[in-house]
C-alpha cells in the first residue's frame, strides 16, 4: 500500500500546481498563515523566514520515506520484511512500479519549493527591513540548496513561481513552465552559492547554522554534478530536452577543476570545522552537533515544541526523525522462556520497522576488512545484548543458545564477521531461527545468512537520550538526535573525485592523498562500539597500506559507502556518476521470514529514465493545461 501523506507546514503562497497545503505552522510563537512582502520588510519576517528555512530540513532529512528512496534500491539495501510499495517501488525487481503518485518521490517536491519561495521573499524584501547581507546570504544558500536538490531529482525545474524569474511569489495560479537544467544551475544554484561563499561568517549565526563552508561544500558538489552532467558518459537522457552545453561557456573539465580548487580551499580554511578523530566520535550520540557536521536536520529532547514533534511516540511521518527506523529488525523476537532483548531508546536497538534491509555483498564486500577499519563497527549493531530487567524482571539468568545461561548485558544474538562452516542453525530459537556454535551462549548468524528479516541494524543513526533513567526509556518516539545532511570529511570525497576525473591537484592532495586522510581516520579506534568496551588501537598503517597505488572511480564509491553507509544520499553519488546500473545491478539476500538462511540472487532493471524521478502526479493533475502540456511536463517513462 502507498503512503499519501500532505504536508501541513508553514508556506509562502505560490504557485498552486506546484503544491497544495491545508493549515500551515511554523516553529514560531505567533505562526502566521502567509508570508507576505511586508512582513518580510520586518525584521521579525527575515528572522521568522529564516527560522521556518532550518526547520523545512526536518521534513526531508530523517523522514523515512525520503530516506528510503535515497538508500532502497542501490547496493546498500533492499527493501525489508515489513515493506509496503513505498520500499518496494524502490527496488527495481520484480516487486518494483515506481510510478508518478508513488509518495516517497513527491518529498522533494514538496518541500522544496515553499522553501525557494520562502528564502525568495527574504533575499527581495529583506532589504527595505536594513536587513545584513549575511542574514540574506542565509535565505541565499537555502535556495540554492532546495534546486540542487531538485534539479538533481527531477532535471529541470521551474525557476518562475509566478511572479518572475526567482521572485517572491504571492498569486496562485494554475500554469508552469520547467527550466532546463544549466538554466538552473546557471540562474539560480550557482549566484546563490557564490554570493553565501562572500556573505556568510565562518561560524555560524546560530547552532547549526550556515556557514562560509557549507556554501563551499555544496557550490563545489554543485559544480562536480553539473560536470558529470555536462560530460554525460553514459548518455543518460535529460528533460526538459536540451543540449548539453553551458551558456557560461565553461566546459566540463573547467567544472571539475572548479569543484577540486574549491574543495581543496573549504579544507585548507576550515573556519570551526575539522574532522573527529576518530569514526566513533562522528557518529556515537553523545557527541552529536560535533565539529564535523556542516549541515543537519535539527532536533531536541528537552521540547516538544521546538523538537516539532512528540517526545514520547513517534508518528511515522515528519518532522520526526524516525529514519533508523527502517533498517531496524524486529529484534525483540529474540526469547526462549522470556524475551531477553527489549525494545529500548538506545542507540544499539530503537524502534524496529523492518521495511529496508542490507544485502549480503554490504557486509561481504563492502567492509570487507571489519579488523583495522573501525567504519564496520561504528556503522551496525551486530551484537545485541540482554536487557531484560529494564522491562521489569527479576531473572538473573536466561537460558540461551546451546542451553548456556546468559546475563544482562551478555551477548544473545551475534551478527559474526566472517562465515563459520561451523554455525548450525536451530530449527527454532524463539522466532528468529538463529544459528548455534558449540560452547557459545549466544545465537549466532553467518554474514551469507543474512535476510530480509533479520540484519544488523544501523547503529550509527540510533537514537540517543539523556532521560532513559534506568528504564526503556521513550523507545517509541522519533529521535531527538540531529539528523546529519553534510559533513566535513565529504569535501575530501569531492575534491578526489574531481581529481579523477582529471582536475590539476596541487602537493599532497591527490586522490590517494585525500581518501588517506579519511582511511587513517577509519583505522584509529578508542572504543569497540559492540564489544562493549575501551580500545584503543591505531590501525591507519594497515589501513593505508591497503590503499590502491590508483584511485579509481570505482574505489572511490565504495570508500563512500564505508563512510556514509545508509546516511540517505547514496542513489544521488549512483545517479551522479552514472554507475547506478553497473553497482546496484544484483544482490543476494536470504528470504523474508525467520529461519530463512539460504541467500538468492535478485536482479534490478534499471533504465536510463529512471536516472530522474517523476514529478508527483498530484501537482500535475492540479494544473490548468491542456493534456499535451501536462503529458509533456512529466518526466519520460511515468
Amino acid at each position: 500500500m502507498r503512503r499519501n501523506i500532505t504536508k501541513n507546514i508553514l508556506r509562502g503562497t505560490l504557485l498552486v500546481g506546484l503544491l497544495t497545503t491545508g493549515c500551515k505552522k511554523i516553529l514560531d510563537e505567533n505562526p502566521r498563515s502567509t508570508f507576505t512582502p511586508e512582513y518580510f520588510k520586518t525584521e521579525q519576517g527575515v528572522t521568522g523566514g529564516l527560522t521556518y528555512l532550518y526547520y523545512h530540513l526536518r521534513n526531508i532529512y530523517g523522514q523515512a520515506y525520503y530516506y528510503n528512496s535515497g538508500v532502497t534500491g542501490t547496493d546498500e539495501a533492499t527493501w525489508g520484511q515489513s515493506a509496503d510499495g513505498n520500499f518496494k517501488d524502490y527496488d527495481y525487481t520484480s516487486v518494483s512500479n515506481l510510478q508518478s503518485n508513488t509518495f516517497p518521490s513527491s518529498i522533494p517536491w514538496g518541500e522544496a519549493f515553499p522553501a525557494i519561495n520562502t528564502a525568495s521573499g527574504v533575499i527581495e524584501n529583506g532589504t527595505a527591513a536594513g536587513v545584513s547581507a549575511p542574514l540574506l546570504a542565509e535565505a541565499r544558500f537555502f535556495r540554492a540548496f532546495d534546486y540542487f536538490l531538485l534539479v538533481q531529482t527531477y532535471g529541470g525545474v521551474p525557476l518562475d513561481l509566478g511572479s518572475g524569474l526567482l521572485k517572491f511569489n504571492i498569486n496562485p495560479i494554475r500554469t508552469s513552465k520547467r527550466n532546463t537544467v544549466p538554466e538552473v544551475y546557471t540562474k539560480a544554484i550557482f549566484p546563490d552559492l557564490l554570493q553565501a561563499i562572500n556573505d556568510l561568517p565562518a561560524t555560524g549565526r546560530v547552532v547549526g547554522g550556515v556557514t562560509k563552508t557549507a556554501a563551499r561544500l555544496y557550490l563545489a558538489k554543485a559544480y562536480l554534478t553539473y560536470a558529470w552532467w555536462l560530460q554525460n558518459p553514459k548518455n543518460i537522457p535529460t528533460y526538459p530536452v536540451t543540449n548539453r552545453t553551458d551558456p557560461n561557456g565553461h566546459d566540463a573539465t573547467w567544472y571539475f577543476q572548479a569543484a577540486y580548487d574549491l574543495a581543496t580551499a573549504a579544507i585548507n580554511d576550515p573556519g570551526p570545522f575539522a574532522l573527529q578523530p576518530t569514526y566513533y566520535d562522528v557518529n556515537v550520540g553523545s557527541n552529536d552537533r560535533n565539529s564535523e557536521i556542516v549541515l543537519y536536520a535539527d532536533h531536541t529532547q528537552t521540547s516538544e515544541k521546538y523538537n516539532g514533534s512528540s517526545l514520547t511516540f513517534g508518528s511515522g511521518g515528519a518532522p520526526d526523525n524516525f529514519a533508523s527506523w527502517m533498517l531496524t529488525w524486529n529484534y525483540p523476537n529474540i526469547r526462549t522462556t522470556e524475551n531477553l532483548v527489549l525494545r529500548e531508546a538506545d542507540q544499539h536497538l530503537g524502534r524496529p520497522w523492518v521495511r529496508m534491509a542490507p544485502p549480503i555483498e554490504v557486509f561481504k564486500n563492502t567492509f570487507a576488512d571489519k579488523t583495522n577499519d573501525s567504519r564496520y563497527d561504528g556503522t551496525f549493531t551486530t551484537v545485541y545484548r540482554g536487557n531484560w530487567p529494564k522491562g521489569g524482571s527479576t531473572s538473573k539468568t536466561v537460558a540461551n543458545a546451546n542451553g548456556l545461561p546468559v546475563s544482562p548485558g551478555d551477548a544473545v544474538l551475534t551478527f559474526l564477521n566472517d562465515d563459520n562452516n561451523a554455525v548450525t542453525y536451530a530449527a527454532s530459537n524463539g522466532n528468529v531461527g538463529a544459528g548455534v556454535l558449540p560452547n557459545r551462549s549466544d545465537w549466532v548468524v553467518n554474514p551469507s545468512g543474512i535476510s530480509r528479516i533479520m540484519y544488523p541494524g544501523i547503529w550509527k543513526l540510533g537514537p540517543y537520550r539523556t532521560d532513559n533513567g534506568t528504564g526503556l526509556g521513550q523507545p517509541n518516539a522519533g529521535s531527538t538526535r540531529p539528523f546529519p545532511i553534510a559533513k566535513f570529511s565529504e569535501l575530501y570525497f569531492i575534491a578526489a573525485e574531481a581529481a579523477i576525473k582529471g582536475a590539476n591537484t596541487t602537493a599532497g592532495k591527490s586522490a590517494r592523498d585525500l581518501i588517506n586522510v579519511i582511511r587513517a581516520r577509519a583505522g584509529k579506534w578508542r572504543f569497540d562500539n559492540n564489544g562493549n568496551k575501551v580500545k584503543t588501537e591505531d590501525d591507519s598503517q594497515a589501513m593505508l597500506a591497503a590503499t590502491p597505488a590508483t584511485i579509481d572511480l570505482n574505489y572511490l564509491l565504495a570508500e563512500r559507502s564505508r563512510e556514509y553507509y545508509g546516511e540517505g544520499g547514496r542513489w544521488y553519488d549512483l545517479i551522479r556518476t552514472q554507475t547506478w546500473s553497473d553497482i546496484a545491478a544484483t544482490y543476494t539476500i536470504c528470504g523474508p521470514t525467520f529461519g530463512d538462511h539460504n541467500p538468492q540472487k535478485f536482479t534490478r532493471t534499471i533504465q536510463p529514465f529512471h536516472y530522474l524521478r517523476p514529478i508527483p502526479q498530484s501537482t500535475i493533475d492540479s494544473f490548468d493545461m491542456t493534456p499535451a502540456e501536462k503529458a509533456a511536463y512529466q518526466n519520460p517513462g511515468y
